[in-house]
């Protein structure tokens, strides 16, 4: 009874920390002694758990070092989340196994690099167009587009590193909803698709190469 009544202390101590700051909240959760799953991300986060699950997921395709697909899984999962954002969802839907799921030592390495960046932007971060950003059709359409560059960033090449400049863009509309701040979502949509029109540029130009060996 004990050990139950201490969890859930520290559950409360997380969430409590995520409701203050965002950064709080993550570097909380990494800390505290419950495993780094998606369910106890949940726990801390609540209703914000929707952005806060696709800025965790894709942190470490974020990082400039190619995955090699490794990220696929995390993929997979963040547009589960981002399909539910879309939906306005509240009550987030996540199958047991996966609810259960230990986030690997590579993600959690990406994850205490996303705090300290996370810490940063709440620095210079300013509440802009908030009514807007946390409106529903606001989280809608920015639930839309962190979608469509989560499915951009799957689809790099491994190993290419062109999954960087799409899962950067997604991190910083994330933090646009979590920080009620436009300008995030702006630079985030400008970043992912400069990362999609890369991805296209330099798929074209491989395709044209090969068309010209074999012609």
């Amino acid at each position: 009874m004990t050990a139950i009544l201490e969890r859930r202390k520290k559950r409360l101590q997380v969430r409590r920390a995520a409701r203050w700051r965002v950064s709080a909240g993550l570097e909380a959760w990494l800390e505290s002694d419950e495993a780094t799953t998606l369910g106890s991300l949940n726990d801390a986060f609540g209703e914000k758990i929707l952005a806060t699950a696709c800025l965790t997921l894709m942190a470490p395709s974020a990082l400039p070092i190619p995955s090699g697909g490794a990220t696929h899984v995390l993929d997979v999962l963040a547009v589960v989340f981002a399909a539910q954002m879309v939906l306005a969802r509240r009550s987030v839907w996540l199958p047991d196994k996966w609810r259960r799921r230990e986030l690997g030592a590579r993600t959690q390495k990406g994850l205490h690099v996303l705090v300290r960046f996370v810490r940063f932007c709440e620095r210079v971060s300013h509440r802009r167009l908030a009514g807007l950003i946390a409106s529903r059709p606001g989280e809608r359409l920015l639930g839309g587009v962190i979608l469509v560059l989560i499915v951009a960033a799957a689809l790099a090449p491994p190993f290419s590193g062109l999954d960087t400049l799409p899962s950067l863009g997604v991190v910083l509309v994330a933090l646009a909803i979590l920080l009620e701040d436009a300008a995030f979502a702006i630079a985030g949509i400008t970043i992912g698709l400069a990362g999609i029109g890369l991805s296209v540029f330099l798929g074209a130009q491989a395709t044209q190469f090969v068309s010209d060996l074999v012609s």
